[in-house]
């Protein structure tokens, strides 16, 4: 067990500081700084680049579902989401056959557009965290990320 784990209280839980969720939360909020001026300045939320940034990558038209799945949002707050994507222009809505309660979303020009301006800044905050973590700890990060979210 680590020297973290018990609190002199008695208790028998890890230390805060150790707690895993509170540490991802807390390299979340770190990364982040360096993404959200660039994406406030075209007024687009966290949850809204994620979305654009899901269905640019993707090869095909994403179902709602699949791209609730991609991004890990909730249906309704992916649903008004998509409705103020639409509106902007940036993603487009087309009907399934054969069941009107399914819609498929692809991103539109106006959408690659956006993600293509917001692209370089993007890159360089990436080489930033790159260049604080030093070389090769971002691949190692990403490798024991992927391990994390296969638990």
């Amino acid at each position: 067990m680590s020297e973290h784990v018990l609190h002199d209280n008695g208790v028998g839980i890890r230390g805060f500081d150790r707690s895993l969720p509170m540490a991802l939360m807390r390299a979340r909020e770190a990364v982040m700084r360096h993404f959200r001026p660039s994406l406030a300045e075209h007024d687009l939320t966290e949850q809204q680049w994620r979305v654009l940034r899901a269905l640019e990558d993707a090869d095909t038209a994403l179902s709602v579902g699949e791209l609730a799945e991609r991004t890990y949002l909730l249906g309704p707050s992916l649903s008004r989401m998509l409705a103020l994507l639409d509106d902007r222009g940036l993603i487009a809505r087309s009907s399934v056959p054969g069941d009107a309660r399914r819609a498929d979303i692809r991103i539109t020009a106006t959408g690659i557009e956006l993600v293509a301006a917001i692209a370089p800044r993007s890159e360089a905050a990436y080489e930033h965290i790159e260049g604080r973590l030093g070389p090769g700890d971002l691949e190692q990060l990403y490798v024991l990320l992927d391990k994390v979210g296969r638990l």
